[in-house]
């Protein structure tokens, strides 16, 4: 709410999509270590151009009827999906190193716990602050400051934007859990099937680095602003809260960051391997 983020990223433009097709073509008919590795970095730059941060709070602004820049939000998502769509390309023609159990392999216990904490962070770094603020308790931040809140935001918007990180904070659990290595049951066509790691590790990894990035860049700004004398730092005591919140984002993607690493040792393909079939 105090925080969201603007627009400004060059987003692709249509020699940059004539280019995507051409490698989509070498992939299909020329399979090979280059072409894959391509297709690869085609990904991971989509997903990075996506700006996760960004869908988070244009989204559900978007759906609460807060206007917005729809042809940037459109552009944004069709980045987000064309980078997971390049990465499911990439990994039906990479060439398998060894068999993979379809079975649930632990995840270590330390990558348990940061999981837990990419959970509790924005929840309590941001839904407890943000709610408050909707509900017009002026919790770590001057009146003042609340009160423009209340006038740039509407409630249902604040509702939204307070709960979306939260409950995407949830899905981390599926780096530590059965179902993120294993379709459920209810999952038409794919239960039972195992999830391609890379499905898992390339946007999760995407979005650690962009939320480390944010954080360390808003404090890296912040800080000189503070020492230019641009920001009072009586100002940055006053409203203590938000800048919290950049320590929460980047907290958050260390959190991420780490569970993702615990993640891609577990499910890393050996040969022989044996799945554990137990529950953390």
């Amino acid at each position: 709410m105090a925080l969201l983020p603007q627009r400004g990223e060059r987003l692709p433009r249509c020699g940059d999509g004539a280019a995507l097709a051409v490698l989509v073509v070498c992939v299909v008919r020329f399979p090979g270590r280059w072409s894959v590795a391509g297709c690869w970095t085609a990904a991971a730059l989509l997903l990075v151009l996506a700006f996760p941060l960004h869908l988070l709070f244009e989204v559900p602004a978007a759906m609460a009827g807060r206007p917005s820049d729809w042809r940037d939000l459109g552009a944004r998502l069709a980045l987000a999906i064309g980078g997971l769509l390049f990465a499911g390309l990439a990994n039906a023609r990479t060439p398998r190193r060894g068999p993979r159990e379809a079975g649930y392999q632990l995840v270590p216990g330390w990558a348990r716990r940061w999981a837990y904490t990419a959970v509790a962070l924005p929840v309590f770094g941001w839904a407890v602050p943000h709610g408050l603020w909707v509900l017009g308790v002026p919790f770590g931040i001057p009146r003042e400051q609340l009160d423009d809140i209340h006038r740039s935001l509407s409630t249902v918007t604040g509702v939204a934007i307070t709960l979306v990180p939260p409950l995407a904070g949830l899905l981390v659990l599926g780096l530590t859990r059965r179902w993120g290595q294993q379709f459920p049951r209810w999952t038409p066509v794919l239960r039972g099937r195992p999830v391609p790691r890379l499905l898992a590790v390339i946007p999760a990894g995407v979005v650690a680095l962009a939320l480390v990035a944010y954080g360390v860049l808003s404090v890296v700004v912040l800080v000189g602003q503070v020492l230019s004398g641009d920001t009072p730092w009586s100002q940055v005591r006053d409203g203590w809260a938000v800048t919290a919140t950049l320590l929460v984002f980047l907290g958050w993607g260390v959190a991420v960051g780490v569970t993702t690493i615990g993640y891609t040792l577990a499910t890393r393909p050996t040969r022989g391997s044996v799945g554990i079939r137990r529950d953390s």
